[in-house]
């Protein structure tokens, strides 16, 4: 069924109006008889476009804060988004989430990130069905209307939205990229990634790059790499089909990997301090008419230190870290330049829709006060002092370190704005920068659009762009209704309205905006993972008319008390209808507790066997050899001290342990945050078959104890050793493997993946009973990580 569209940009263009995906299978148009002689043949129809349907390209950038491009006044240059800006438009009002796995669901789906299960992140998931992070086949993704309806679908990059106990083996795909409509997946299933020894995957096969970062690699220019050569290739097959791509870089989460060579074009640029930095980048957002002239800077919150205050040593760290996001920040400008560049080779570059979000949250401050070169650790609730820094500040941006800045530069890299990451309460965590180019269809503007936006607006007006309608039911399931609407007018009507209402929460920081004002309640802090403080009811709500104040600046609850209950009102409303609720603030405590187990893995089993080849397993799918004791055997056959290689390895730079031989001299390295504790035998392994084992006795007590370590050599002691604590949650985000140490290394000994010279028969690993009780782990968390915080 055809309708003809109500756009007049798309003259006499029809809409695919199919209500239901995918369309059965057409009948047969020829005609048959008792042979061929007297028979017609038809091919069936396969679903095509609309004629002048658009390439789509949705560029999605994380962490970046709505004042650090130079495109919307930020002192980071970004000369490739300026240049896309200067040939079409930025929108200065365009929202996330305030994090990055539920805003990317909202883009993906149209629907708000609770309805769409991902309330908060997938190592946070919990079993109410708004933060399950398994979204439901209720709301079918963009890129499954877009595939059914003529379109190639890629997906490169990040994917924090399969829940990570279904990226093993044991699958199920349905829920990676390939399974939600993406035909073509290039990337990582994890929050971020180590951009040197990224841990990948092509469609939901694990791969290796094919150098390390001594030759080069990086992951931003592999993924643009690989993206360009598709892009090129499908348009030489079949230059009449269009294209979405969904560009969706680590950068600038991090760790903040970039070479000295870029870092070093940043030295000295921030040593004007964070307020002065807000001041300029104010003054140039004025300038550029990126805020309104009457805007008010908000002023400095208590949890951000004067900068005058500091030390030269806090001083210099600081200075060196943002450095080095500045520098990965234009490496990663100049990667993305690449990508717009190719795409104006094509032949049908004018009819090329380029959506560019900057950011799917606000600025981080996840680096803590003083920053960090391990931020797995940082997210672990256990900062690192200025002088633990400066010991390895010569690693800085390197494949040792796992680098982020310190909380005040995120809150003036969110300038003018208070707030930061994570919190959805205020425009700081929520309000980013997009600039959008259709050269056939909207030329430049210097003025940028201003219509209130939201991330679920994205799908309904990529479907109008491509002249086709939400399905009521997709793979015969009825869909939820769309939560955007489309603001493709926008491109050619400056006066544009945008939405007149939308809610936000995320770890119960949670506001309401409604026609011009928004009612806000921020309530946990994003640098303290370990902080629950609990009484909602005791949060202090705000009260703002953004018609009249673009930053938050004046708060006007006091003066208006009855409207401050209505918008109160208006979000418990939201909240029921979106299905908030249960709002639930735990941090690391929230990690901590159990998760569904691989789809037909049986959760109770305290034995597992293992065999060569084994690799890529997820943290959450392995076994959970942390806060127990535990034993591994290793039945291998070698050369004697001819064989080296891997036996077991889980995690990497950040915290792990690795089992290898070197020299055929067996090897045991517990790496607790960069601490090494090195058990190792004296003499290789005889040639032949020999048994290799690890005894993790664990301290007990609590979580994160210390644990005394033994190898075993053919049943016989070969070494001991002690570490005096082990990771309490996760290692970080890379994997498990047997016979190979995939991604990243858990240690500097060897480069990996160090493969195994050798054979493996079988590797047999016994955990003891997990003697702590969910409520414990959260209860010895709270207190001992509290503990080990740095000062308020």
């Amino acid at each position: 069924m055809n309708a003809e569209s109500p756009n007049p940009e798309h003259g006499t263009a029809s809409i695919h109006s199919r209500s239901a995906i995918p369309a059965p299978p057409p009948p047969f148009e020829g005609t048959i008889g008792k042979t061929y002689r007297e028979s017609t043949a038809a091919w069936p129809k396969v679903p095509t476009a609309t004629d002048g349907a658009p390439n789509i390209v949705v560029i999605l950038l994380d962490d970046v804060g709505f004042g650090q491009t130079s495109t919307f006044g930020g002192l980071i240059p970004t000369p490739n988004l300026d240049k896309l800006a200067s040939e079409g438009l930025r929108y200065n009002r365009f929202h996330t989430t305030a994090i990055c796995g539920p805003s990317r669901a909202a883009l993906l789906t149209g629907r708000n990130h609770h309805d769409a299960g991902n309330g908060f992140l997938m190592e946070w998931a919990t079993g109410f069905p708004s933060y399950t992070t398994m979204i439901p086949k209720t709301t079918a993704t963009v890129a499954e209307v877009l595939k059914d309806n003529g379109y190639s679908t890629w997906w490169y990059g990040k994917n924090h939205n399969t829940p990570d106990w279904e990226t093993s083996v044991a699958g199920p795909y349905d829920r990676w990229p390939t399974g939600m409509g993406f035909e073509y997946f290039y990337g990582f299933n994890a929050g971020e990634t180590h951009q040197y020894y990224p841990v990948l995957f092509e469609n939901t096969t694990p791969v290796e790059p094919d150098k390390g970062p001594e030759e080069g690699y990086h992951f931003m220019t592999d993924m643009t790499d690989r993206a360009i050569d598709r892009m090129r290739y499908a348009k030489s097959v079949a230059p009449n089909k269009p294209f979405f791509m969904y560009f969706a870089p680590g950068a600038m989460h991090a760790p903040h990997h970039v070479t000295k060579e870029w870092r070093d074009k940043f030295k000295g640029r921030f040593d004007m301090g964070w307020e002065k930095y807000r001041d300029v980048v104010f003054e140039n957002q004025k300038m550029m008419g990126i805020i309104p002239a009457e805007t008010e800077l908000t002023p400095r919150p208590d949890w951000v230190q004067p900068w005058d205050s500091l030390t030269d040593q806090q001083k210099m760290v600081y200075c060196a870290l943002f450095e080095n996001y500045a520098g990965y920040f234009a490496f990663t400008d100049h990667e993305v330049g690449r990508l717009l560049d190719a795409i104006k080779e094509l032949p049908d570059a004018e009819n090329t829709l380029v959506m560019y979000i900057v950011g799917d949250n606000g600025a981080s401050s996840e680096g803590g006060p003083d920053g960090t070169l391990d931020e797995i650790k940082n997210l672990g609730g256990i900062l690192p002092s200025i002088e633990e820094i400066i010991a390895d500040l010569d690693k800085l941006g390197g494949p040792e370190t796992e680098p982020h800045y310190p909380l005040g530069w995120a809150w003036a890299g969110n300038t003018p704005f208070q707030w930061v990451k994570q919190v959805a309460s205020h425009l700081g965590g929520s309000r980013n920068p997009m600039v959008v180019s259709w050269p056939s269809r909207v030329g430049h503007d210097p003025v940028p659009r201003d219509p209130f936006l939201h991330l679920v607006d994205i799908a309904p007006t990529l479907y109008e762009a491509a002249q086709v309608e939400m399905p009521d039911t997709v793979n015969g399931i009825d869909q939820l209704p769309l939560a955007g609407k489309s603001f493709l007018s926008s491109l050619t009507d400056p006066a544009f309205e945008g939405r007149s209402e939308q809610y936000f929460e995320i770890l119960s920081n949670r506001s309401i905006y409604d026609s011009g004002w928004k009612a806000n309640a921020q309530h946990t802090l994003p640098w303290r993972q370990d902080v629950a403080p609990g009484n909602w009811d005791q949060d202090r709500w705000e009260l703002y008319h953004l018609d009249e104040d673009f930053s938050e600046a004046n708060d006007l609850a006091g003066q208006m008390p009855d409207k401050l209950e209505e918008m109160k009102r208006k979000f418990d409303a939201a909240a029921e209808r979106y299905h908030v609720y249960p709002l639930d603030d735990r941090g690391v405590a929230r990690a901590l507790i159990a998760k569904p187990s691989a789809p037909g893995a049986d959760p109770q089993v305290l034995k597992f066997t293992f065999y060569e080849g084994a690799t890529r397993l997820p943290e959450t799918a392995a076994p959970s050899m942390k806060n127990r004791s535990w034993s591994l055997v290793a039945r291998v056959a070698t050369e004697g001290p001819a064989t080296n290689g891997v036996v077991m390895a889980i995690g990497g730079v950040a915290g792990g342990m690795s089992l290898y031989l070197s020299d055929g001299v067996p090897t045991f390295d517990y790496n607790y945050y960069g601490d090494h504790t090195i058990v190792r035998a004296d003499a290789p392994v005889e040639a032949g078959s020999s048994t290799i084992g690890v005894e993790f006795d664990y301290d007990g007590g609590g979580i994160g104890k210390g644990a005394t370590l033994t190898l075993t050599v053919d049943g016989v002691k070969a070494a001991r050793g002690r570490a005096e604590k082990t990771v309490f949650a996760r290692f970080g985000v890379d994997t498990f493997g047997i016979g190979e140490d995939t991604g990243q290394p858990v240690t500097p000994d060897y480069r990996p993946p160090f493969r195994f010279t050798g054979s493996i028969v079988k590797v047999d690993i016994e955990l003891a009973p997990l003697d702590l009780s969910p409520e414990d782990l959260h209860t010895v968390h709270h207190t001992e990580v509290k503990a080990a915080q740095r000062r308020e």
